[in-house]
């Protein structure tokens, strides 16, 4: 069966009207968005009071032309109705504390747990706004701080690997000479070996396929300190996957701290300096395990929102819409 298409510009192929006219008459009339209460303010804040629940999280979107804004969300709701709690625009933390504070004191105070990026902004919002709840850091995040020193020198040996290959072909091409790369056991040249790991470092070494445990052993060998690089990032994400008690993470993390320190690793070290600025609220992880993946499911479902739209041009109708389905 063929499948009917929901945009209006669609709807005179298959009902004969006029689909300009008809989005035109939706968003006036049928809607109800002229008569909307929020109308007024909806592009500076939105505030749903009745949405807060225990467990929340606080994020910043872009649903229009790259200008952010924070949205605050409902774990418990799970992505439908009464998920939205407010979406303020801008990530200023007076601004959005000075909305959220629009909810009633006795509502926030019933918030248990807060999670967020590693941002001051929103932990400053959570400390004024929520003075309850416990306050979270997204543990992914700082996973990915690691995957992205990581990275970093796996770039920077595949850049003097070019360099190296451009040298050599300079070099034949001056005396005369054939160049002929080295190619490594699995086939590779150093440049590819160092282009096609990029994937298996994201990865447990258990995950690998057979042609990745090749790999990945060559890779270590010709370049030890990516391998050790890849072994700090492995025993971070370990210290999340494997502890359950704070105290037992603790003691994992002032290890790792030490491992770090014996690496010289710049990166790693940096990585290790802002866990420890935000200690506390990266070891509240182990108190339920909460992370902020809600948040970015629910960002993306307003990517996809927005893309389904092919793309914002009014931003208070696409609010409007927005919270109608979530708020």
């Amino acid at each position: 069966m063929e499948t009917i298409p929901t945009t209006s510009r669609s709807l005179d192929r298959y009902y004969h009207i006029n689909g300009d006219t008809f989005e035109k008459q939706y968003k006036d009339i049928l809607s109800g968005y002229r008569e909307w209460s929020e109308l007024s303010h909806a592009e500076d804040w939105l505030v749903f009071p009745d949405n807060v629940g225990e467990s929340i999280c606080i994020d910043e979107s872009a649903p229009s032309n790259g200008e952010l804004y924070t949205v605050v969300t409902n774990r418990a709701s799970r992505g439908g109705k009464g998920t939205i709690i407010a979406i303020v625009k801008g990530v200023a933390a007076d601004a959005v504390t000075e909305c959220l504070m629009r909810i009633d004191e006795n509502k926030r105070l019933t918030v248990r747990e807060i999670t967020m990026d590693m941002s001051n902004s929103m932990r400053l919002i959570a400390r004024r706004c929520f003075p309850n709840a416990i306050r979270t850091i997204d543990r992914f995040h700082i996973q990915k701080l690691a995957c992205d020193a990581l990275q970093e020198m796996r770039i920077a040996h595949r850049w003097d690997a070019i360099q190296a290959d451009n040298d050599a072909r300079e070099e034949a091409r001056c005396t005369g000479e054939t160049y002929t790369p080295t190619v490594l056991a699995n086939g590779d040249t150093h440049k590819q070996l160092l282009a096609r790991s990029r994937y298996l470092l994201f990865k447990s070494a258990d995950k690998w396929t057979e042609s990745q445990r090749l790999r990945a052993g060559i890779l270590f060998e010709t370049y030890p300190d990516i391998k050790e690089a890849y072994s700090l990032t492995h025993s971070l994400r370990m210290i999340f996957s494997r502890n359950t008690i704070k105290d037992a993470a603790r003691l994992s993390l002032a290890r790792w701290y030490n491992k770090v320190d014996d690496s010289g690793f710049k990166s790693f070290n940096v990585i290790a300096a802002t866990l420890f600025e935000h200690y506390d609220e990266v070891l509240n992880f182990f108190i339920n395990r909460a992370t902020n993946a809600f948040a970015e499911s629910f960002n993306a479902k307003i990517k996809a929102f927005r893309a389904a739209l092919r793309g914002v041009t009014d931003i208070k109708f696409f609010l409007f819409r927005l919270t109608r389905l979530y708020a």
